[in-house]
C-alpha cells in the first residue's frame, strides 16, 4: 500500500469528483437530483470521509517521521521560462489537511439536520464539496502560483455559499462584500507574487526567501522594493484573515447559512491567509520592519475585534467579531517569529470557535420555533434566555467553548493563547499589553453571550420586545419573512433541542476543545516538535517555570476577572452596566455599537465615493464622447445634405461649376501675383 504522502494529491480530488457529478446532475436533472438529497448527500460525505482517512494516515506518517514529499511537473514552459505544478505534504500541511477535512466532516453531518427542508439542500452540498476541494488543494499547493489558483477558487466558494440564499437582500449584499473586499487584498498578492518572480524569477517559497536575500546582498533590487513586495503579498492574508482594515466583510458574511460560519469563518478560509503568512516566514524573516506591520496589524485587530464584540446583540455577530480577535492574535504570532504558536492557536481555535458557531446555529434553529423565521429576531440574544435547560448538550457545549476561548487552563485555548502573550512579550511588550486586555475582554464577552443564551428567564415569548426590536431594526416583516427554509417543527413555539445530526458535531468537537491544548506544552511541546524539532528543542530547553507563570498567571487572572464582571452584570444581576458604562460614556459606547464607524467610513468613501465617480465619468462619457461622436454625424450629415443639391445630372451644370472653379482660381492667384515693374 503505498504512502498516504505519495497520493496527496488525490485528497481534494475526491471532494472535486463528488461536486462535479453532484453539480452536473442538477444541472441535467435537477428534480431528480433533489429528489435524491440522501443519496447526494451521503456520497458527498463519503468522499469527503475518504480524503480525512488519507489526510489522518499521511499527519501519522508524519509524526513518526516521514520525510516530507514534493511531486512536481512542467505545466508550461517557453525557453528558460519554466511553471512548475504538483503537490508538496510536510509536517504543516498535514495538519491542515487533518484539520480541514474534520471540520468539514463534521459540518456536512450538521448540515444534514440544519439544511434538511431547504429547497437548496443538494446545491448546498455541491458548494461544501467544491470549497472543501479548492481548501485542500491550497493547503498542499507547492509554490505561491498554485497557492493563488485555489485562493481565487476558495473565494469564488466563499462567495456561492455566502450569497446561497440569494433571495434575501442581505445575503446578496453580504456576498458582494465579501467579494469586493477580498478582492482589494487579491490584487496586492497578485502584484506581490508577480513581483516576487520578477526579482528571484521563482514561485517557490525557499527560493524566493533566498533570491530576495542575495538580491538585496547583490544591491541587484533595492531594500524599498522587496517591502513593497512582501507587504503586497501580504495585503492577500489580510483580507482573506479579516485582519484591520480588511475585516469588514468578516461579520456581515454571518447572513450566510449557520454551517458555513463554523466552516469558512471559523475553521478554515479565513485560516488560509494565517496559512500562507506562516509558508512565507522564511522571506518575512528577513526583513524586521515587516514582521514589526504585521505584528502590528495583528493587535489592532485581536483588540478591536473583541471591542466591537462587547456591544453586539446578534449572536453570530458577537461571534463574528471574536473570531476577528483571534485572527489577530494568530497574526501577532506571525508578526513575532513565532508560527508554531500561531498555527497552534489556528487548530485550537478552530475546533472550539466551529462548535461555539454550530452551537449558535442549533440555538437559532430553536428560536425560529417561537419568534418565526426572522434571523433578527432569532439570533438576538435579547430575546433569549434560560435555554440551558431546554438545550442541554447545546449549552454544555457552549459553555466548554467560553472557557476554551477565555483561556482558562487547562482547556486549549490557554495553551495556545498563552504561547502567543509569552513570544509578544519578548518581542513587543506593548503589544503583548494589548493581547492582555485583549484577553479579558474575550473572557467578559463571551460570558455574557453565555449568560445572555443560556441562563435566567426565557423572553422570546415577549411580543412587545419583538417588536420594539424589528422598528429599532427597521425591519419591514413583508420583505423580511422567509420561506420555512430550515423548518423542523415538532410543536409550534417549542423550543427543543437540536436532532442528533447536529449535536453529534458539538459533542465531538468539545473533545479537542479539552484536551489538545496538552499537545502544547511549552516545557514538552508535541506540536512543535511536529512542525519545526529545532526550534521546539531550543524552547524546551530554555522553558523556565519562574518566567512561565507569572505570565500565565496574569492571563488567568484577567480572564477571571472579565468572567466574574459577566456573571455579575448578566447572571446575578448586581451590576448595572448600562447605567455604569453606556450612560456615563456615551459617545464610548457609540462608537463601540457603530463598529468604529469603518462601516460607515467604507460607505462614505468608496461606496457612494465609486458611485460619484461612476456619474462624473458617465457625465463625461454621455456629453464629451457621445458629443464628439454626435458632432461628426451631424457635420457628415449636414455636408451631405449641401452638396447632394449639386448633384443633378446636367451637364451644363457641371460645365458651369467648372468655369466657376477656373475664374475663383484665377482670381485668388491674380491677386497673389506679384507686381510688373
Amino acid at each position: 500500500m503505498p504512502q498516504a504522502s505519495e497520493i496527496a494529491w488525490l485528497i481534494p480530488v475526491f471532494p472535486l469528483v463528488g461536486a462535479v457529478f453532484s453539480g452536473l446532475g442538477l444541472i441535467s436533472i435537477n428534480e431528480k437530483i433533489n429528489n435524491s438529497r440522501k443519496i447526494v448527500s451521503v456520497g458527498l460525505i463519503t468522499f469527503v470521509g475518504i480524503s480525512a482517512v488519507i489526510s489522518y494516515k499521511a499527519l501519522i506518517e508524519q509524526v513518526r517521521g516521514y520525510e516530507s514529499v514534493e511531486k512536481l511537473f512542467v505545466w508550461a514552459n517557453a525557453g528558460d521560462f519554466t511553471i512548475p505544478m504538483g503537490f508538496v505534504l510536510d509536517p504543516l500541511g498535514s495538519v491542515m489537511l487533518a484539520l480541514v477535512t474534520t471540520i468539514t466532516l463534521l459540518v456536512m453531518i450538521y448540515s444534514h439536520g440544519y439544511m434538511a427542508h431547504d429547497k437548496g439542500y443538494v446545491r448546498f452540498f455541491t458548494y461544501l464539496a467544491l470549497f472543501s476541494s479548492s481548501m485542500m488543494g491550497l493547503i498542499i499547493s507547492p509554490n505561491l502560483l498554485e497557492i493563488y489558483v485555489f485562493w481565487e477558487l476558495v473565494g469564488m466558494c466563499s462567495y456561492l455559499l455566502v450569497g446561497f440564499w440569494y433571495d434575501r437582500d442581505g445575503a446578496a449584499h453580504a456576498a458582494q462584500k465579501a467579494f469586493v473586499v477580498n478582492r482589494v487584498g487579491d490584487f496586492g498578492l497578485l502584484l506581490g507574487i508577480l513581483g516576487l518572480f520578477w526579482a528571484t524569477n521563482s514561485f517557490d517559497f525557499d527560493e524566493i526567501a533566498t533570491g530576495i536575500s542575495q538580491s538585496i546582498s547583490d544591491n541587484s533590487i533595492p531594500i524599498w522594493a522587496a517591502l513593497l513586495l512582501c507587504f503586497l503579498v501580504f495585503l492577500g492574508p489580510m483580507a482573506k484573515s479579516a485582519q484591520f482594515p480588511l475585516h469588514v466583510w468578516l461579520p456581515d458574511a454571518m447572513e450566510g447559512p449557520t454551517p458555513i460560519s463554523a466552516l469558512i469563518h471559523a475553521a478554515t478560509m479565513v485560516a488560509a491567509g494565517i496559512f500562507l503568512v506562516a509558508r512565507l516566514q522564511p522571506l518575512y524573516s528577513i526583513f524586521p520592519s515587516i514582521q514589526f506591520i504585521i505584528a502590528l496589524v495583528g493587535t489592532i485587530t485581536c483588540f478591536l475585534g473583541a471591542s466591537i464584540a462587547l456591544t453586539q446583540m446578534d449572536l453570530k455577530k458577537g461571534l463574528a467579531y471574536s473570531t476577528v480577535s483571534q485572527l489577530g492574535y494568530m497574526m501577532l504570532a506571525m508578526g513575532c517569529g513565532a508560527p508554531v504558536a500561531g498555527i497552534f492557536h489556528l487548530v485550537t481555535h478552530a475546533c472550539f470557535k466551529a462548535m461555539l458557531f454550530l452551537g449558535s446555529g442549533s440555538v437559532i434553529h430553536a428560536m425560529e420555533e417561537v419568534v418565526g423565521h426572522q434571523p433578527i429576531l432569532a439570533q438576538d440574544m435579547r430575546l433569549m434566555g434560560g435555554l440551558r435547560k431546554k438545550m442541554p448538550y447545546t449549552s454544555a457545549t457552549f459553555l466548554i467553548g467560553c472557557v476554551a476561548i477565555s483561556g482558562i487552563p487547562p482547556l486549549a485555548g490557554f495553551w495556545s493563547k498563552d504561547e502567543i502573550l509569552g513570544n509578544a512579550f519578548i518581542s513587543f511588550p506593548a503589544f503583548w499589553f494589548v493581547g492582555f486586555l485583549t484577553a479579558g475582554m474575550t473572557a467578559f464577552y463571551m460570558f455574557r453571550l453565555y449568560f445572555l443564551t443560556f441562563e435566567g428567564d426565557f423572553r422570546g415569548e415577549n411580543k412587545e420586545l419583538q417588536n420594539e426590536l424589528l422598528i429599532a431594526s427597521k425591519v419591514n416583516l413583508d420583505e423580511e419573512k422567509e420561506e420555512d427554509n430550515n423548518e423542523h417543527h415538532e410543536e409550534p413555539g417549542y423550543i427543543h433541542e437540536s436532532p442528533w445530526s447536529m449535536t453529534f458535531p458539538l459533542v465531538f468537537l468539545a473533545v479537542p476543545s479539552i484536551v489538545i491544548g496538552f499537545m502544547g506544552l511549552p516545557w514538552d511541546s508535541k506540536f512543535a516538535n511536529l512542525l519545526d524539532p529545532e526550534e521546539a528543542e531550543i524552547a524546551a530547553k530554555a522553558f523556565d517555570f519562574s518566567e512561565f507563570l507569572p505570565l500565565a498567571i496574569a492571563s488567568v487572572g484577567i480572564a477571571t476577572t472579565g468572567i466574574i464582571i459577566a456573571y455579575q452584570a448578566y447572571f446575578a444581576k448586581k451590576i448595572n452596566l448600562s447605567f455604569l458604562f453606556a450612560e456615563k460614556f456615551p459617545t464610548i459606547n457609540q462608537f463601540l455599537s457603530n463598529k468604529w464607524y469603518l462601516d460607515d467610513i467604507n460607505e462614505k468613501l468608496f461606496v457612494k465615493g465609486s458611485r460619484k465617480l461612476a456619474k462624473e465619468v458617465l457625465e463625461v462619457d454621455s456629453k464629451v464622447v457621445d458629443g464628439v461622436v454626435n458632432l461628426t454625424g451631424l457635420v457628415t450629415l449636414g455636408s451631405g445634405e449641401g452638396l447632394k443639391y449639386f448633384e443633378t445630372g446636367r451637364a451644363q451644370f457641371y460645365a458651369l461649376i467648372v468655369f466657376g472653379g477656373v475664374i475663383l482660381l484665377v482670381a485668388i492667384f491674380g491677386f497673389q501675383s506679384p507686381p510688373v515693374t
